[in-house]
């Protein structure tokens, strides 16, 4: 066996044990009433769950959607993720939940969630009319029955109502906002997506 073939699985080894250090929660460097805070929350019906608070409208959730992306993906499997649209009693907010809605209800939330943010924040459109939503929708590719259906759905009004009551429940102040297990609510902001993942597994363990 040559030395080159012994020194590549210690390598690997080595590598992967620095990997995994680097992302370990490091409990010590994290407080609360600095990192975070307790609150009464919402009952998640899947734990562990990293839960964004969110408009399409805000600007701060769009500058942030890199750093979600990328935190996320370093999370994987192992802390589940959804994102509850805020409308805060503003008829635009309130369309851009309806458009959320829609596109979960018919499955192109992936597709669609980038090119909702760049049309409002990079092309200057925001949602002003239920029609308006309809038509990025059938733009998109979706059949203008299907997103009827959805759009005047009694689930769609449940829905909406539901996304109010989870901003309500978290005691929002403001958008974007993160909240772990239901219970925890991220005060500090992160740098990177590596600090913003440790912290979350760090939560998400209590």
């Amino acid at each position: 066996m040559s030395v080159l073939n012994v020194v590549r699985p210690v390598v690997a080894l080595m590598c992967g044990l620095m990997l995994s250090a680097s992302f370990a929660p490091q409990a010590a460097n994290f407080e609360e009433g600095k990192d975070y805070i307790t609150v009464a929350g919402i009952t998640e019906a899947q734990k562990p769950m990293l839960r964004e608070f969110f408009s399409y409208n805000c600007p701060h959730c769009y500058k942030q959607e890199p750093l979600m992306v990328s935190t996320i993906a370093l999370l994987g499997k192992e802390v589940a993720f959804e994102r509850t649209p805020v409308g805060a009693g503003r008829p635009a907010w309130e369309l851009s939940q309806l458009a959320y809605y829609v596109a979960q209800k018919l499955k192109m939330t992936q597709q669609v969630h980038e090119a909702i943010f760049k049309q409002i924040h990079e092309k200057g459109e925001p949602f002003t009319r239920p029609e308006q939503v309809k038509a990025f929708f059938v733009s998109q590719g979706a059949k203008a029955d299907d997103v009827d259906a959805a759009m005047n759905s009694v689930d769609a009004k449940f829905t909406v109502m539901n996304y109010d009551s989870q901003a309500e429940l978290a005691g929002l102040k403001g958008v974007p906002a993160l909240m772990v297990n239901g219970r925890y609510m991220l005060t500090s902001t992160a740098h990177s997506p590596e600090e913003l993942a440790q912290l979350v597994k760090f939560l998400a363990d209590k």
